[in-house]
């Protein structure tokens, strides 16, 4: 049975290609990215260890071998970072409650000052499950006609994989469906992922279930988003990790360019402005 460790390694080194790691390019290849061998030989390990990994009949490799995978992989930091993760909860370091329960979606008070201090920015705190846990006014202004807070109790990533307006909402609809998949990974904890995706995975199908293994990390790119007010709105998202057990996130939207800055003013302009809410 594969393992996310497993997974990970194996839809990174498909991802690679050999001439950019200085290895000759074979003219005939059975499957793209390195070859087994090819990593195996940059990770100083051997090939059989690597199936092991890759396959998920070794759960708890060492600290160097993990070093050295990723030295073979070329990560950069935030893989790094990702893959220790994943390690940890292959090998069932991160295991808790035998019954899987939903995150807490409290707000603490501070975190709401906060939100009121951004007005009138485009804010909201979510958790890595996508909840948006509450929103300046100004968020519900921009996602107001999208749909995304029709709901009782808001989510990005179910909106993302099951209301109909989402593709025509989000440009890049893969990619946006990319980050709420892996964010799953990053918590609040095993035991929530679990929840998530047991309820959502038969609701959400293929288009999830093939992304909830896949493991590599997104890129950082804009968001661009077709605004059914006015023009496509392009932002840059700043994210800031807030100290709770819930893995709660505040999220900046900050306009990527001047075209977008001035349909935001125009939407300000317009009547029927909501609160800032918890949600």
């Amino acid at each position: 049975m594969s393992t996310p460790l497993g997974n990970f390694v194996r839809a990174k080194r498909d991802s690679l290609r050999p001439e950019d790691l200085g290895l000759p390019a074979h003219q005939r290849r059975r499957a793209p990215g390195l070859r087994r061998s090819e990593l195996a030989g940059r990770a100083g390990i051997s090939v059989e260890y690597l199936t092991r990994i890759e396959q998920g009949r070794d759960r708890n490799p060492s600290d160097p071998i993990i070093n050295a995978l990723a030295d073979g992989l070329s990560l950069d930091a935030a893989e790094r970072t990702h893959l220790r993760y994943l390690t940890k909860i292959s090998g069932g370091a991160c295991a808790g409650r035998s019954r899987p329960a939903p995150p807490d979606r409290t707000v603490r008070p501070a975190v709401r000052q906060i939100l009121e201090l951004l007005e009138p920015g485009i804010a909201f705190v979510t958790n890595r499950l996508g909840d948006v846990l509450a929103h300046t006014d100004d968020f519900a202004m921009v996602m107001r006609d999208t749909g995304l807070l029709d709901a009782e109790e808001p989510n990005l990533t179910r909106y993302v994989f099951t209301h109909p307006r989402s593709r025509s909402t989000f440009i890049h609809w893969d990619q946006v469906a990319d980050e709420q998949v892996f964010n799953l990974w990053l918590g609040p904890s095993t035991e929530s992922f679990e929840w998530f995706t047991a309820d959502f995975a038969p609701v959400a199908g293929a288009e999830f279930t093939r992304r909830l293994h896949r493991q590599l990390p997104p890129p950082q790119v804009p968001l661009t988003i077709n605004h059914p007010r006015t023009n496509q709105l392009r932002w840059e998202r700043e994210t800031l990790e807030l100290p709770t057990t819930d893995a709660q996130q505040l999220v900046i939207w900050l306009p990527a360019d001047e075209s977008t800055a001035t349909a935001v003013d125009q939407l300000r302009r317009r009547p029927q402005r909501t609160t800032l809410r918890a949600v």
